[in-house]
């Protein structure tokens, strides 16, 4: 029973890689589409949101599956719980990276749009922290967790940032309003990604150390 069980847990773990794999590529590729304006790129990402969707069904089911037939204990439970987590966390992420394409849409039929702040470095910092959020799941990585939630600091700063920038454009430019709006959005998207990769993170500190840190400050850490 327990190779049973070991065996379901490791390709549960495949499974939430995979979609992890494709929801990280959805973000790169949506940021992408806006700097480049390029609708065909967004478009793709629009149409990925179904198999994303399937692939949180399938995984929920697979837990639920391991949690009747094995009534796992101590880790392996945990892990169980961290996975229902993750999976929807990954499942909202590609939601956004579709959110951040549907703006792409808009913004690429504009004559001029004017990125008021740096999109790209954001999508950058947002972008590691989601890809090493989950390598912290493969390699049980925990003080990679925490260092992904001090990170999260650095995403508001610049979604901060972003927010004072757009209100002097729409002062001096009001015309442009949608376009800036949009812009904003985009920033807005980006700042929950990095939001679900700190859930992910916190996951795997409660998966390997069984600590709920969720409700503690950003910068704390447990000593050894």
């Amino acid at each position: 029973m327990s190779q049973h069980l070991q065996k379901e847990i490791e390709n549960l773990k495949k499974n939430l890689l995979t979609m992890g794999s494709v929801v990280e590529d959805m973000v790169y590729l949506a940021t992408k589409s806006v700097v480049r304006r390029d609708t065909r790129m967004a478009q793709e990402i629009i149409s990925r949101d179904l198999e994303v969707d399937e692939m949180e069904v399938n995984i929920e089911e697979e837990c639920l599956k391991i949690l009747a037939l094995h009534q796992p204990v101590a880790i392996d439970l945990r892990f169980i719980i961290a996975v229902l987590k993750i999976n929807s966390d990954l499942e909202r992420v590609g939601d956004l990276a579709v959110n951040i394409a549907e703006r792409s849409l808009f913004l690429s039929g504009q004559e001029d749009i004017c990125l008021t702040f740096n999109i790209t470095a954001m999508a950058e910092k947002v972008e590691s922290m989601l890809t090493r959020s989950i390598d912290s799941l493969v390699n049980m990585d925990v003080p990679q967790a925490y260092r992904i939630r001090q990170e999260d600091d650095l995403v508001d700063a610049y979604n901060r940032d972003m927010y004072e920038k757009v209100k002097e454009e729409l002062a001096l430019h009001p015309e442009s309003a949608n376009c800036l709006l949009h812009l904003l959005s985009v920033g807005r998207h980006l700042e929950r990604v990095a939001d679900h990769a700190t859930n992910i993170a916190e996951d795997v500190i409660y998966l390997v150390d069984a600590q709920i840190v969720r409700h503690t400050p950003e910068d704390f850490m447990e000593e050894d």
